[in-house]
Order: structure tokens, then C-alpha cells, then sequence
């Protein structure tokens, strides 16, 4: 592997599933010990805030954007290549096998939102349509009910609930209800 230029990229390290953040914290502590700091610049777990529902209350909680993966801005050196694929937990850079390093373009890195945050993605829930939920607000409180639809964009649920023998259609905002 030749030397390269003293322009830093990023590349991407593929990790075992759930090392990412020891990976990524074991490789900038082995640049820290070794003076290599001018050299592997950035370590990156990619990840997003995502909203979540869980027991009728909304929080954001951070999920990695691409489990197993690690991103590394560094300049490429024999040096450089060697601490990276010697960190436990790391199984090599992506890309071609038995070929140098490919970094990722400056679209890919825009994509990923490496050099900027990522905001949030889609909410997730804990129930889904067809689902039993109790009703936490509204005149029904306390009422379970079955989710007939779910209007994420909206961010409202219609909850089907079985009152004086017929089906009465209920529309609450999602944190207004949760799983039985």
C-alpha cells in the first residue's frame, strides 16, 4: 500500500454488530497513544434521533443508522491502515477485497450526514393496527379499544372501542393511548 497524499477522507470500517461504539472509541484512544491524531482525524458511529412511543409517552432515543459500520476520516498510510484493521472488534474497510481502501465520495458523505447531524427519522410505536390499547385522555379514559388506523404524518391514532354494543370510532393524538 503506498503512502498517500496528506488529504484526509472518510472511509467506511465494517465492525461486529454491537462493537461500533467500542471500535470507534478503541481506535481514537490507539491514535491518541500512537501521535496519529494528525492522521485518523474523526471517528463516526453514524447515528439519528428517532422518536418513540412506549407506554403512552414520547421520547427520542438514538438508533445507529447503519449497525456495523463505523466511519473513519483519515489520511491513508500503511500506518494508518494497520491500526484500523487491528482494532478488536473490526473486520476491514469496505470495499473491494485485496484492494487499498476505496474512501467514500463527497456525496456519500453528505448522504450520510457524517460532517452534519442527522435528524430525526420515521416516529416508531409500541402497537401497530389491529392492536389492544387502553385510552390514557379524553371523555373514554381508562376505555380499551382496537387500533383501526394510524396517521403517523398527522401523528393521531382512530381507536375502535366497543361502548353500549357498537363500535365508536375515537381519533387521539398517538401519545394519548398505550398497549394493553
Amino acid at each position: 500500500m503506498e503512502d498517500q497524499a496528506t488529504r484526509a477522507y472518510w472511509y467506511a470500517v465494517h465492525t461486529y454488530s454491537g462493537y461500533e461504539n467500542k471500535v470507534a472509541k478503541d481506535l481514537e484512544t490507539m491514535a491518541q497513544n500512537r501521535r496519529m491524531t494528525d492522521l485518523i482525524q474523526e471517528v463516526k458511529v453514524p447515528t439519528e434521533m428517532v422518536p418513540e412511543i412506549k407506554d403512552g409517552k414520547e421520547k427520542l432515543v438514538e438508533r445507529k443508522i447503519f449497525p456495523g459500520y463505523v466511519l473513519v476520516k483519515m489520511v491513508m498510510t500503511t500506518d494508518t491502515w494497520y491500526v484500523v484493521r487491528n482494532v478488536r472488534g473490526c473486520t476491514g474497510f469496505v470495499g473491494p477485497a485485496g484492494e487499498d481502501p476505496l474512501p467514500l465520495t463527497q456525496e456519500e458523505v453528505d448522504k450520510l450526514g457524517v460532517e452534519a447531524p442527522v435528524e430525526s427519522a420515521e416516529l416508531t410505536l409500541d402497537y401497530k393496527e389491529g392492536d389492544s390499547v387502553e385510552l390514557l385522555a379524553g371523555v373514554m379514559k381508562g376505555f380499551a379499544g382496537q387500533v383501526a388506523s394510524i396517521d403517523l404524518a398527522a401523528k393521531k391514532v382512530k381507536v375502535l372501542i366497543s361502548f353500549a354494543g357498537r363500535q365508536t370510532p375515537a381519533e387521539l393524538d398517538l401519545d394519548q393511548v398505550k398497549p394493553v
